[in-house]
C-alpha cells in the first residue's frame, strides 16, 4: 500500500509538472517517452484545478487570436480616423477659400 501511495503522488506531480508546461501534449509525449494517451489518462484521473496553469497553450492561443483582432480593429479606427483628419482639413481650406471677401474690380 505504500508503494501504491507513492506511485499515486509521483503521477500527481507528473500532472502538476504537465499542467505547467506551455509545450503541446505531443512534445511533452515525445520528450517523457510516455505516450500522449496515457498522460490524458493521468490528465483526467489526477488533475486538480487549483493547479491549472496560468497559460496553457490553448488560452495562449485564445489570447493570441483576441489580441490580433483587437490591433484589426485598432488599424481600422486609426485608418478611419486619418481619412476623416483629411477630410476634415480639405472641408477647413474649402471654407477659407469661399469666405475670402471677393475684390470689386472697380476698373473705371
Amino acid at each position: 500500500m505504500n508503494n501504491e501511495n507513492g506511485t499515486m503522488k509521483s503521477l500527481k506531480q507528473t500532472v502538476k509538472f504537465l499542467q505547467e508546461q506551455t509545450k503541446s501534449f505531443g512534445e511533452l509525449a515525445e520528450e517523457l517517452d510516455i505516450p500522449k494517451s496515457t498522460l490524458h489518462q493521468w490528465m483526467g484521473q489526477y488533475r486538480e484545478l487549483k493547479n491549472e496553469p496560468v497559460a496553457s497553450v490553448d488560452r495562449v492561443r485564445e489570447l493570441e487570436a483576441e489580441l490580433k483582432e483587437a490591433r484589426r480593429q485598432l488599424q481600422e479606427r486609426q485608418d478611419q480616423l486619418a481619412d476623416r483628419e483629411e477630410e476634415l482639413a480639405i472641408l477647413k481650406k474649402a471654407v477659407h477659400i469661399f469666405s475670402k471677401p471677393r475684390n470689386a474690380d472697380s476698373s473705371s
